[in-house]
């Protein structure tokens, strides 16, 4: 499968998210996935999936050296006395001794950054994972990150689709060697019936799904893919054999609209670029 390289960090460019998948949704669906050629799978402490992640991971005997696995602490958990505990009870649900990449889920103003960098360091520096980076923060946010920590931001995962314009934020953290992880990109579902994708699919022999993902990961980007259905996951694997046109490229961009964010949920969002 194609990789994205980021600050030292190799990462399998086609995820498989678990964002609001039931648990047995999850165990149902991971063999698929593995069967499909997924090795890198999201999910977060707030999805309360990843026991069963774990378990179904477990039970299909995947080789751990081949899997990616990302998870995110939740900001609830971000103080001195939760963060390094929370972690441990994520990692006991994976039945993993340690996750690939680490992030801080959303911004949290009322612990300071400086001690939430100091926790993702200190659990890279305990083996408890490979590497850090965040989830939902802005370019301002990023850099001070990056200012704090002495091991490498690797990835901030955010909403990309081709409904918002986030190419300001791509180019930002690309000139920082770090990757874009992308989620919500079907749009809550939006990606599939548009109709201008729908006539590149067609165009090119593909189902929508699978254009929308292509755009994705033809800018560099990490793309997570999600499917409760066993036939889907394999179409969402097959992106790799085939490309878009420039100007194909340039007409799904020019979907994006001022208010197309999804996701700002109150309390959490930060004041975005």
């Amino acid at each position: 499968m194609q990789t994205v390289s980021a600050g030292g960090a190799v990462i399998p460019a086609l995820g498989f998210g678990v964002f609001r998948m039931s648990g047995r949704d999850v165990e149902r669906m991971v063999p698929h996935a593995l069967a499909a050629g997924f090795r890198h799978f999201d999910t977060a402490q707030i999805y309360d999936n990843e026991a069963d992640l774990g378990r179904a991971l477990h039970s299909a005997g995947a080789r751990r050296e081949e899997l990616f696995i990302t998870t995110k602490i939740w900001p609830a958990n971000y103080s001195a006395a939760r963060f390094a505990a929370s972690l441990d009870e994520s990692l006991d649900k994976l039945q993993m001794d340690y996750v690939d990449l680490l992030l801080l889920h959303w911004p949290n103003q009322k612990v300071p950054l400086a001690q939430q960098i100091a926790g993702l360091e200190a659990a890279r520096s305990a083996g408890r994972t490979r590497h850090i980076g965040v989830s939902n923060f802005t370019i301002a946010l990023v850099e001070e990150s990056r200012r704090l920590s002495r091991a490498p931001i690797v990835t901030n995962q955010v909403e990309v689709h081709p409904y918002i314009d986030q190419t300001k934020l791509i180019d930002a953290m690309r000139g920082s060697d770090i990757s874009v992880t992308a989620y919500y990109g079907m749009a809550d579902g939006r990606v599939i019936t548009d109709p201008l994708i729908r006539s590149i699919a067609v165009a090119h022999g593909k189902t929508p799904a699978q254009v929308g993902l292509r755009w994705l990961v033809q800018q560099g980007l990490v793309a997570l893919s999600k499917t409760a259905n066993p036939e889907r996951v394999a179409e969402n694997a097959a992106i790799f054999d085939f490309a878009l046109t420039d100007a194909e490229m340039r007409q799904i961009h020019g979907l994006a609209r001022a208010n197309g964010r999804l996701v700002n949920p109150e309390g959490l969002a930060p004041a975005w670029d």
